[in-house]
């Protein structure tokens, strides 16, 4: 038998360790159709039954407030899985059962799998199992998933409801109830294919989208009954919220015992959040994240490196082709410049490791919150940190988090200062340099510009509010989840899709980018070939914007290398490579040889802010409109080029040469 299986629930509740115990190896990544938010399946074969299982993203409600609320309810309507299993948090009961209603509301399927059992017991919470299945009508798994304890019990329930399904409707107070039977008379037989109780719910609770299947006719006698719900209990989406609130309290009073005591979360976050030390905790945490990458990977950056080298020199002649080889495999050719952006391929995966492991121990959570009391006093909103700190991995899927933050004007200015964080295509170039020039105040330097990022962003959005998108600062609600031990493997999973787009992109975008200009640099201003750089087309290019440039002290190669960077960062490593005639052993070391600290720092600095790639220019337009990446793009040259000369003129200040 073939069985479909939707995974609900909110963030942190171990979704993604159900996921991972019920397919294994046999799951993908992707992407929701027109929607950039993770799209994850696989299957698993149990007792003869194909079951199918996707995850949906975390959610706290069915509200549609966000992409990610649309595609979970979206999913369970119009695909209408055999079962939904809705993992729930067992320390957290209260909180997590809204969303179990609303997946009642919706008439689905539902199992719940009530995870995280042993942090219940740590915090002496005690859940009578069986008379919660009795209060929901539906059948719980109790799990602690990390340890696999469970997955069993889960497998054998997914078979028997998906032949026998258990669905049952929870009412709400009369006065509620009164007015929902109202309107669901009004829809009768009307909507095929919907649960006409959710239906009539989300009529009044004024849902855009629901209201977009209604006739006129019908949906006008439904704003009757809204309108006089409105004048008699009050706002209908607030009441049925209200209700809600008021069966899960009923429900928890009967089923759950709590004895509050410190726990180990409170000890831990009496240290951490302190008003004193949090912050500098913060910035040390972000610190030894990058530490870790560049030791681990050193070894293996240079083995990679070495590898492509030597491919090169064995390949060197192959063709007889003296333009092709030299284009290609020669020292200074194509290969190379593509081995220097793979050799790092393991660094952007033990970062994003890294802070995998700190996100699923759960201070992530903390770190927002943490930052939301300087945000404030800024006349920020405390949500656009979680998108700047996505922002040190990929600007891209950084900018379409913005869509968790509800008021216009703050995801804009969410959006625009983005592309300041420093991301892992900048990190490539900036790692290999850093070394060379620095020394072993390498790692200092990373994070001056990962913190100089940071203030740029908080400069710019401030500007922002305080001109052309004035207004007041949302409110932020944050829930601090309880901390856990995460789980590697699920931890190295993410990072491995991750490094498997980096692949992509160097594939699709970085490779492309290096041959056109290995091609302008063997060409020469009168089209024939040369080897000459200085005679070449890209030298040409170069020579011709250098006069703008030369208050910073660059040549016309340091020009080229960031305008290629143009099409994603990564390029600028392999392009400097190709224009300085060095090897992936010898680039950091010949640019070091030529350009003082002061001069590489300001060209970091610049490369840090400058345009950012294409492809989050193309993901600027989508989410906020053409006019907003003309803006990013056009503020983004004017600081970048401010900032790089004022790093010059402040150095020499100060003496540094």
């Amino acid at each position: 038998m073939k069985i479909r299986v939707a995974l609900a629930g909110n963030p942190n509740v171990g979704k993604s360790v159900v996921f991972n115990n019920l397919t294994g190896g046999h799951q993908h990544i992707g992407n929701w159709p027109g929607k950039t938010i993770d799209k994850a399946e696989g299957t698993v074969n149990y007792k003869g039954n194909e079951i199918y299982v996707i995850d949906l993203p975390g959610t706290y409600s069915l509200t549609a407030y966000s992409a990610e609320e649309l595609i979970a309810r979206d999913y369970i309507i119009q695909e209408k899985p055999d079962v939904v299993i809705n993992i729930v948090d067992a320390s957290n009961l209260e909180r997590n059962l809204y969303l179990t209603l609303q997946l009642l509301e919706l008439g689905a399927n539902v199992i719940i799998a009530l995870n995280k059992m042993d942090l219940a017991e740590r915090e002496n919470v005690k859940i009578d199992i069986e008379r919660l299945e009795k209060k929901l009508g539906i059948p719980i798994i109790p799990m602690v998933a990390p340890k696999k304890e469970g997955m069993k019990e889960l497998l054998d329930a997914i078979i028997k409801y998906a032949k026998k399904s258990v669905k049952r409707e929870m009412n709400y107070n009369e006065k509620i109830e009164r007015y929902i039977d109202e309107v669901e008379k009004i829809i009768e037989g009307k909507l095929e294919g919907f649960d006409k109780r959710w239906i009539a719910i989300k009529i009044l609770e004024n849902d855009k989208e629901v209201k977009k299947k209604i006739g006129k006719d019908l949906l006008s006698q439904c704003e009757e009954i809204r309108e006089k719900m409105n004048k008699n209990v009050g706002d209908p989406e607030i009441a049925l919220a209200d209700a809600r609130y008021q069966l899960i309290k009923d429900i928890c009073g009967d089923v759950l015992t709590k004895e509050r005591k410190v726990t180990v979360s409170d000890i831990i976050d009496s240290v951490l959040l302190d008003k004193f030390f949090g912050i500098p905790i913060f910035v040390s945490i972000l610190w030894m994240i990058f530490q870790f990458g560049f030791m681990v990977s050193a070894p293996f950056c240079d083995f990679l490196g070495d590898g492509f080298a030597a491919l090169s020199s064995v390949l060197s002649g192959a063709t007889g082709i003296q333009w092709f080889d030299y284009l290609f495999f020669g020292d200074y050719g194509v290969l190379n410049g593509i081995g220097m952006v793979l050799s790092f391929v393991l660094l952007i995966i033990l970062l994003y490791f890294a802070l995998s492991l700190v996100e699923d121990f759960g201070y992530m959570a903390r770190a927002a919150f943490l930052m939301d009391k300087i945000m404030r006093k800024l006349g920020l909103s405390g949500r656009a940190i979680i998108p700047m700190i996505l922002g040190f991995g990929c600007n891209v899927p950084a900018i379409y988090a913005t869509r968790m933050i509800p008021d216009e004007k703050d995801r804009l200015v969410a959006i625009v200062t983005n592309p300041l964080m420093l991301c892992g295509a900048r990190l490539v170039f900036f790692s290999a340099i850093v070394g060379a020039v620095f020394g072993k105040a390498g790692g200092d330097v990373i994070l001056s510009l990962y913190l100089l990022g940071i203030v740029l962003a908080f400069i710019v959005a401030i500007i922002l509010r305080k001109t052309i998108l004035k207004g007041r600062v949302s409110p932020f609600i944050l829930e601090l989840p309880p901390y856990q031990m995460p789980v590697p493997k699920v931890s190295l999973s993410k990072a491995w899709q991750r490094g498997k787009l980096f692949f992509t992109k160097a594939g699709k975008v970085v490779l492309p980018g290096i041959l056109i200009l290995g091609i302008l640099l063997i060409t020469s201003t009168s089209f024939t070939y040369t080897e000459n750089a200085e005679e070449s087309l890209a030298a040409a290019i170069g020579k011709a914007f250098l006069p703008i440039v030369a208050p910073l002290g660059w040549d016309w190669r340091l020009l080229v290398a960031a305008l290629f960077g143009i099409v994603a960062k990564e390029i600028v490593l392999g392009a400097s490579a190709l224009l300085y005639g060095a090897s992936e052993e010898t680039i950091a070391t010949t640019m070091a040889s030529m350009y003082t600290p002061l001069q590489m720092y300001s060209y970091m600095v610049f490369i840090l802010i400058y345009v950012p790639c294409i492809v989050t220019i193309g993901a600027i337009k989508q989410e906020a409109g053409s006019k907003w990446a003309i803006f990013t793009l056009i503020y983004g040259i004017i600081l970048a080029y401010i900032m790089a000369w004022v790093v010059l003129g402040f150095g020499h200040l100060m003496g540094v040469v």
